[in-house]
Parts: C-alpha cells; structure tokens; sequence
C-alpha cells in the first residue's frame, strides 16, 4: 500500500537535528528525500556526520551515529556548488522536486544563486523552506546561533535554574526537536496550500521562535501575575500549575534508582499514607499542610521509598490507584519497557558501513499509511549515480567524467 507522502520529492540541504529531523518524518511516510551535501568539505555542512555515538571499532563521516538516526531513508548526494556544473545539475533537481529545505544560517542558499527568487525561476510552484537561528527578518536575522544561544535568547535558560543556584540550560536541544517538529508541520502545510491553489511560497522558520513556544507558564505567569518564573520557588520535579504533593522524584533501593510519585488527589495521598502506615504521615492530612512543608514531606518520603526497588514499588502503587512510575534508564527504557517495545519505537536498519544499528522511529501509527524506517542514513556520496543516472538521465560515463572533474 503507497505511503502517506509517497510521490513527493524533497531537494533536502537540511543538517543536525533541526532540519534533518524534519526531512525524517518525510522520508519515513514515503516522499523521497534527496540530501544534498558538498564533496569538498567532507560531512562539515553537518558535522553529525562524522561524530559520536559510533559501534565499537567504527570511526569517521559514514559512521556518526547521531547523523545516520536523523537521516534514514533519505537518499544522499554530493554537489561541489562552487562549479557551473554542479548548479546546472541542481536545476535540473529542483525543476522536479516539491521542496527545496535547508536549515543554513540566513542568506547562505542566496549567496550560492539558489534564493526563492531564483528557485521560483526554475520551478514557479517550488515550496521553499528555511530554517535558521533568528529567522530571515529582524533585528537579530544577520547572526548566526547554536544551541546555548538559542536556549538563552528564548528564555529557556534563565527558566532552568533550582532554587539559589544559577541557570544550568537544558542539556541535549530540545529546541531543535522542536524546530524540526515545526518544520515538518509547515512543509506539509505549504504542500496542502499547494494541492488547493496551485501555488508554491517561501516559509521562513526560526528556531528562536520555535523554542519561544516552550516558555507557556512562564510567559504566562509573567503576563498574568507580573512575576518571572524565578521569582517562585522552584523545584523542576514539584507541580508549580497544580496543587499537587508530594510530586517529585525519589531514590529508591540500588544504585542510582529512582520513582516518581504524583499525587493529584486528597483520595491518592490517603491511599499512599495508609501504605506507609507511619507516625509522621499524620503531619502531612491536609494539601494545605504538604504544600507548606514539602521539603519536610519529600526527606520522610525519600527515606521510606529508599528501601524498595523502584519497579516493586511501582507495581504496588499503580494496584492502588497512586500515579507512580520507575525512572528507566536507557537499557531498560529501549529493551525493558515491552508497552514500548512492542510499539516499533526504536527499528533496526540496514546502515551500508556500519550494518545493523537501532534509530528512533516515530511515535505515532497510521492503519493504512503507517511510516517505514528500514534504510540507514546515506554514507557520502552513497546515492549520486543513481540519482544522476536514473533520475536526472545522464549518461554513466558523463557521471563518471564528473567525478573526476570534482563536480560530484
């Protein structure tokens, strides 16, 4: 049965996460994604390519283990663009492609000739979509970002700090996450206008903004009460929007065990305390009183939960109806949760350097027009003949010349 988007074509220059996420949700409900990189420069438009995590023994710019989970089923090219050659090849790329995407700093795809004006000259309905730090209008769309710039323009950072100790950030980006989720959505949508109405337009992503959207309560909390998020007290596992305690995470028997524990009832903290059955749960009957003595309740609660296993513990709070669940780390979230498991969450591809290895899938299914993810990311270079032979039409031998003329 065809897939979802089978029939599209995208002319894909995305690289890291915040483009190439986006250009992976294509490619798995079927639109063929070609991936568009430079011969010369050997993987630096995307510097995953090239880096860690790598299987045992395996190293180099087919290998990167981030670059192929972002990349697979896609197709990949090279194009030394500097040449006359290699532009007229991607002409001919863009005159048959849906979507030309790239997440470069601003001005980058302009500055080789390929802008949406001149992309509009070879193909009037081509969909153009951009993604950059700051956007391609404003003040700041001249500079270029990463990921502790976005984090800290955003707001994110200034948001990530406990109680009396500086802003820590976010760790791994979660703003390119959220940047490639909404440049998913909005290539689909500027294909949908064009199903109706015929016409292609330029959509101007920024991953600033993108990562705006994650401040809702403190942006509203500031627009309502007048207070900044760190003018409350903070506590990045306590409920801030709930009346809720206790609600937070705690150590469990072993090495570097934890559960969370979320009580969103009066009904849900009896049952726990008739559970611990302790003097000092009396101190703690009514919300009024957790919520004044958290810190009090969390200590009482860690030392109880300190001598159960994390998944014991669970198992006989989930019977009596108290929201709880053991923290998994990696080995037992990818292998030891079988609800995830059995989802497809984590495939296996067929990666051509590296063989088997285990990417993120989707977490979403379709009955009739579900994704596929079974072809690893492209080594460099790995597709450029079959894309020049079969679907542009040049001749074997004209591509082999332009390999040795350093086009491709």
């Amino acid at each position: 049965m065809p897939q979802a988007l089978a029939g599209y074509r995208i002319c894909d220059f995305t690289g890291q996460l915040a483009g190439a996420g986006a250009t992976k949700w294509l490619a798995a409900f079927g639109a063929e994604v070609i991936r568009i990189e430079d011969p010369v420069r050997q993987g630096r438009w995307d510097i995953l390519r090239g880096a860690p995590p790598f299987k045992p023994g395996q190293r180099g710019i087919d290998h990167g283990g981030a670059f192929n989970n972002h990349n697979t089923e896609k197709l990949g090219i090279t194009l030394n663009l500097k040449t006359d050659k290699a532009k007229a090849i991607l002409r001919r790329l863009v005159a048959i492609s849906d979507v030309v995407a790239e997440n470069f700093a601003a001005g980058v795809l302009e500055r080789w000739g390929f802008g949406y004006d001149a992309l509009k000259t070879i193909r009037p309905d081509i969909i153009y979509v951009s993604n950059c730090g700051f956007g391609r209008a404003g003040p700041y769309s001249r500079f270029k970002t990463w990921g502790p710039i976005v984090q800290a323009v955003s707001g994110l950072t200034y948001t990530s700090a406990l109680p009396a100790q500086p802003p820590a950030g976010w760790g791994y980006s979660y703003m390119d996450h959220t940047g490639g989720y909404y440049m998913a959505m909005a290539i689909l949508a500027a294909l949908y206008h064009r199903e109706r109405t015929g016409e292609g337009q330029w959509v101007d992503l920024a991953c600033t903004d993108a990562a705006l959207t994650l401040n809702g309560p403190a942006l509203l909390d500031w627009t309502v009460n007048g207070r900044g998020q760190r003018d409350m007290p903070i506590n990045s596992n306590r409920s801030q929007f709930g009346a809720m305690a206790p609600h937070g995470i705690y150590g469990c028997a072993g090495d570097d065990a934890w559960i969370a524990i979320a009580c969103r009832t009066q009904t849900q903290w009896e049952m726990l305390a008739q559970l611990i059955d302790a003097p000092w749960t009396t101190a703690f009957r009514t919300l009024a009183q957790r919520l004044a003595n958290e810190d009090a309740l969390d200590g009482h609660l860690s030392t109880w939960t300190s001598a159960w296993d994390k998944y014991a513990l669970e198992a006989v709070l989930r019977e009596r109806g108290i929201p709880a669940s053991a923290v998994q780390k990696p080995a037992e979230r990818v292998d030891g949760d079988p609800a995830i498991r059995d989802f497809g969450l984590w495939p296996t591809v067929r990666h051509t350097a590296m063989g088997e290895v285990r990417v993120d899938g989707l977490p979403v299914h379709f009955s009739r027009t579900d994704w596929r993810i079974e072809r690893g990311g492209p080594c460099l270079s790995e597709h450029t003949d079959h894309v020049l032979t079969r679907l542009l039409g040049l001749p074997a031998d004209e591509v082999a010349a332009l390999h040795e003329e350093g086009v491709l």
